[in-house]
């Protein structure tokens, strides 16, 4: 299956506050917050959803195309996602912009606080997928968090195409307009989000949770160290345990992860708790270290964890798969 990944390619300024931010909030003064934290440390890592996910899929010999718009400060991590299995043919690189910045703190209990600074991704609605598509013929389009005109407008064009597409809107939730999160949701063939957001789809677009499984094929929600629950309509949900006991470094792009594991497997063929399964056990990579591409793939470890935590008969479907190609 080859895979488009569209969405935010940027660079991940990460910074650890050693307590909690709770304790920082007056209940009496939210109103007037001004707050500044002294952090313990700083890593400077690559990120963007779009370029984690794609990092993913790339280590699981997918070989995905990068979709997403960055600045001509990208030269360096353009040869680090070559280097791990990702096209980078469809990338635009902004003349005038640099490259998106995430910029996050995290405290004790994992909590985090965040800014983004768009940058070049402001021009990603000006890639064109018919062209991607007429360059490498496409099978699925992953639409995620982005400029908001560029989601809707690759939405769009999946359909104009025919193309399957998976909508996976999370962090821009908060920016969408009810109308779009229509567009981008009605006929996706999976939606992804975590907890929080289903409930804020749900209340942006004004739809229960059984009209929502209506407009789309398979809804996936990630339930942090609860695991993950697959919803279908006229199907009773299916829910896969996280894999526990992970030592937390850091949880930016957790969910990115899943979502390479989960969409590797589906694209394989694989049955929807496996692909979960696998989900579950990249996601447990990412925890254990700090920033989101900085985990590696082996298949050995990797399949010991599916095993210890999944069962040999999930370790056997994988194994064979996660073997490097020749």
């Amino acid at each position: 299956m080859r895979i488009a990944v569209t969405g935010s390619i940027a660079t991940d300024h990460l910074m650890a506050f050693p307590g909690r931010f709770v304790d920082q909030l007056l209940p009496d003064q939210l109103e007037h917050v001004s707050l500044s934290f002294l952090v313990d440390t700083l890593q400077v890592r690559r990120g963007g959803v779009a370029a984690n996910i794609a990092f993913g899929l790339g280590g699981l010999f997918l070989d995905p195309l990068l979709v997403g718009a960055v600045g001509p400060d990208f030269a360096e991590y353009e040869v680090w996602l070559k280097e791990h299995g990702v096209d980078t043919g469809s990338v635009y690189v902004s003349s005038e912009h640099q490259t998106a910045r995430f910029m996050c703190m995290t405290d004790q209990d994992s909590n985090q606080i965040a800014a983004f600074y768009a940058g070049a991704m402001a021009e990603a609605g000006r890639i064109d997928l018919h062209g991607v598509h007429d360059r490498t013929p496409l099978d699925l389009v992953l639409v995620s968090p982005n400029d908001p005109g560029a989601m809707v407008r690759h939405t769009e064009q999946a359909r104009e195409l025919g193309i399957d597409f998976a909508a996976d809107p999370s962090q821009q939730l908060a920016r969408l307009t009810g109308a779009e999160v229509h567009s981008l949701v009605t006929g996706a063939r999976w939606l992804f989000t975590n907890e929080y957001e289903s409930a804020l789809l749900r209340e942006r677009a004004g739809w229960s949770h059984a009209e929502v499984l209506d407009r789309v094929g398979t809804w996936v929600t990630t339930l942090g160290a609860q695991g993950v629950r697959i919803d279908r309509k006229g199907e009773p949900a299916l829910t896969v345990p996280a894999v526990p006991d992970v030592p937390a470094q850091d949880p930016t792009g957790v969910g990115d992860a899943f979502r390479s594991g989960f969409l590797a497997a589906v694209s394989w063929g694989m049955a929807l708790e496996t692909a979960a399964q696998l989900g579950c056990a990249m996601s447990a990579l990412v925890l254990a270290t700090v920033g989101s591409q900085a985990y590696e793939i082996r298949p050995e470890p990797l399949l010991a964890t599916v095993r210890a935590v999944y069962g040999e008969h999930a370790a056997g479907l994988l194994a064979p798969k996660l073997e490097r190609p020749a």
